[in-house]
């Protein structure tokens, strides 16, 4: 009997020890393709695919990510008021919705109510810690929409110069070229500052993204290109206002914020002049426009809270069509044109015992979370924190076949001056050259096999 009890004690020893362990990583041949989000993936290929949270959510975190997303949609308007007070007075949109149109990707205008476009703004040299100067009188964003008796620090002007351009086989496409020009300026602007547009991202995803190990992206990194394959990403360390600390860039068009919290209180304060705990001070804070009223931080920290918790609960679409025959061939053209080099498809999210959504998932986002320099035709030429004039973070593909149907007619880049895949391809540059030329040069039906591939994802 006491031989018994020993032994049935080993085994319970044996069971708690392997409850102790950290799950096992998934095998990489037995996961299914389609699943772009891991657990966090959503068969949903409606105009509103973009907009599922977590399948898995537990009843309380479905309740504040239904908060979030009420949030989200809130229209602010001008304090005082009994309901959303707080808008401007300076802006750039009055709602997180009105930028991200159904959770995607929005328009390349400024100054509408509907535009998704902002225009960052600096002088040459850095703060104190390493990142963009404010251009006196202007901060480092351009607010162009005021509340009624205020007035915008300007109107942004676009314009455009298209020119066609043909394939080797003759198939014709356009390439438009943007220009940013400032008008209406309510003060004199410091001469030499640099303007760096940037367009509304797609929302979902997020959490997962958040989630990599920082040693997963840095492993990454070739700054020096050591294998001599002519990629050389690095990894964009900036100063993160929420910890008050030197952090791994994961966020923005150039990899500039480093946590989803920072991002969505820099969205409210920037973007819709809201106040909060990250960013107390008014954007109009010693400018003219400057309401002077003591009702700082506007937004409550439950609403900030839950906002972020609804950007980092946003599913990822599955992949589609993942058999076809013409997909397998595009996929195939996509690892020969060496755009996996920096499209990374597939990472692992690190474990997280306190979020297991997130937790030890195998992911498509094809992105390696890491900026390149992708040439001069896409310079914005404004260096922010270690990310350089023409380096962009790698943009995650996943969701991208969707946009069409999210965001009909779709725009693609980091200010939408491409308004097909094929464009956004053709502007690749610098680091991307080769994989550039590789797709311009393989014949039509090559071409639409790695399209359609990429409409896959």
């Amino acid at each position: 009997m006491k031989k018994l009890s020993v032994i049935g004690a080993l085994v319970l020893l044996v069971l708690l020890l392997a409850k102790c362990q950290k799950a096992a990583q998934f095998p990489a041949d037995k996961y299914d393709e389609r699943l772009s989000g891991g657990d966090a993936t959503v068969f949903d290929i409606t105009s509103h695919s973009f907009g599922n949270m977590f399948p898995a959510l537990s009843g309380y975190d479905a309740e504040v990510h239904g908060l979030g997303d009420a949030a989200f949609s809130k229209i602010f308007v001008t304090a005082p008021a009994p309901i959303n007070p707080g808008l401007g007075t300076i802006f750039n949109n009055n709602s997180c919705i009105s930028c991200h149109h159904n959770d995607g990707i929005g328009l390349p205008t400024a100054g509408e109510s509907n535009s998704s476009l902002l225009v960052r703004i600096s002088i040459p040299g850095t703060d104190e810690h390493g990142g963009p100067l404010a251009a006196p009188g202007y901060g480092l964003q351009l607010q162009d929409k005021a509340v009624f008796g205020k007035t915008p620090e300007c109107k942004v002007n676009i314009t455009y110069t298209e020119v066609v351009y043909n394939f080797p086989d003759g198939e014709s496409y356009a390439l438009r070229t943007p220009a940013y020009t400032l008008s209406n300026l309510y003060t004199a602007l410091s001469a030499g500052y640099m303007l760096s547009p940037r367009l509304a991202p797609p929302m979902y995803g997020l959490g997962l993204l958040e989630a990599i190990p920082e040693s997963t992206i840095v492993a990454m990194a070739d700054p020096n290109d050591s294998n001599g394959d002519g990629i050389k990403g690095h990894a964009n360390y900036v100063w993160d206002v929420a910890t008050q600390s030197r952090k791994l860039g994961r966020f923005g068009w150039k990899a500039n914020t480093a946590s989803l919290l920072t991002q969505v209180a820099a969205a409210y304060n920037q973007d819709i002049g809201i106040t909060n705990k990250i960013f107390p001070v008014e954007n109009s804070f010693g400018q003219s426009q400057y309401d002077g009223l003591k009702d700082d931080p506007e937004l409550a920290d439950s609403t900030l809270n839950a906002v972020r918790f609804y950007a980092a609960t946003l599913a990822v679409p599955a992949r589609r069509d993942v058999t076809d025959a013409t997909n397998k061939r595009g996929e195939l053209l996509f690892k020969q044109g060496k755009c996996e080099s920096c499209h990374r498809q597939t990472l692992t999210t690190g474990i997280n015992v306190a979020f297991k959504s997130v937790s030890n998932q195998v992911i498509h986002p094809y992105t390696d979370m890491l900026v390149h320099d992708m040439g001069p035709g896409l310079a914005d030429n404004r260096p922010d924190f270690l990310a350089g004039g023409q380096e962009w973070r790698t943009a995650p593909l996943w969701g991208l076949g969707l946009f069409e149907k999210v965001n009909y007619p779709g725009y693609y880049l980091h200010d939408g001056r491409a308004r097909s895949i094929t464009e956004a391809i053709m502007w690749h540059g610098g680091e991307a050259e080769s994989s550039k030329v590789f797709f311009s040069t393989l014949s039509k039906v090559d071409r639409d096999a790695m399209l359609s591939f990429l409409k896959s994802l």
